[in-house]
């Protein structure tokens, strides 16, 4: 926890730095492939410290997660489960794959906005080989839905967001998926249904 701790103290303090944005697009590349901290927190300081530039960080931020996206995605398929064993747990394997059995590409797009560690699906796309272009796709919508919701609402409020982000968008992303997700199971539902009372009405 101290190492963790440290870290994060670390990554903030880049937010003081003249080079602040190149900082959130390294640590944002290298937390999508195994760097521990996520990069909202730079985000978010970096944001608050200058809030019109707050949406150019989101960017700043995307493009770094996409650039580690892929990064990650090319490891997992050249270096396969050797590599994947080295860097994530057992347990971590096993519970991306069966998201992935029962997801497909919609898992990354759940891990992207959510706090799931993004790196462990980044990796493992690759090494279960999950089509690249449906890959990279649902990262850019969800990391990017997740990046420029934090600068939107930094360049609206300023820091007086800094606490709410900070302790509800989280929890607001999980709700959002979770509603997502249920929609288009109902609609997969009523189009199985409608289906079925065309059947039986034809069969009549």
């Amino acid at each position: 926890m101290d190492l963790l701790h440290d870290l994060v103290d670390w990554v903030l303090a880049w937010s003081e730095s003249p080079y602040g944005g190149l900082a959130l697009f390294v640590l944002s590349a290298a937390e999508s492939i195994i760097f521990p901290v996520p990069p909202d927190p730079l985000l978010i300081a970096l944001g608050v410290g200058k809030p019109s530039f707050a949406l150019v960080f989101a960017a700043i931020c995307l493009a770094g997660s996409l650039v580690g996206a892929s990064i990650g995605y090319l490891i997992g398929m050249w270096g396969g489960r050797p590599v994947v064993d080295r860097l994530f747990s057992q347990e971590k394997i096993e519970f991306v794959e069966r998201k992935y059995q029962r997801y497909d590409v919609w898992a990354i797009l759940i891990a992207a906005l959510t706090p799931i560690p993004y790196k462990v699906f980044t990796v493992t796309a690759g090494m279960f080989r999950l089509h690249f272009g449906r890959f990279m796709l649902a990262s850019l919508l969800g990391r990017g839905a997740r990046f420029f919701a934090v600068g939107l609402l930094i360049a609206l409020f300023g820091e007086p967001i800094k606490d709410f982000i900070d302790q509800y968008l989280d929890i607001l992303f999980i709700v959002f998926m979770v509603l997502l997700v249920g929609g288009f199971f109902v609609i997969r539902l009523l189009t199985r249904t409608g289906k079925s009372a065309e059947s039986d009405g034809t069969a009549a």
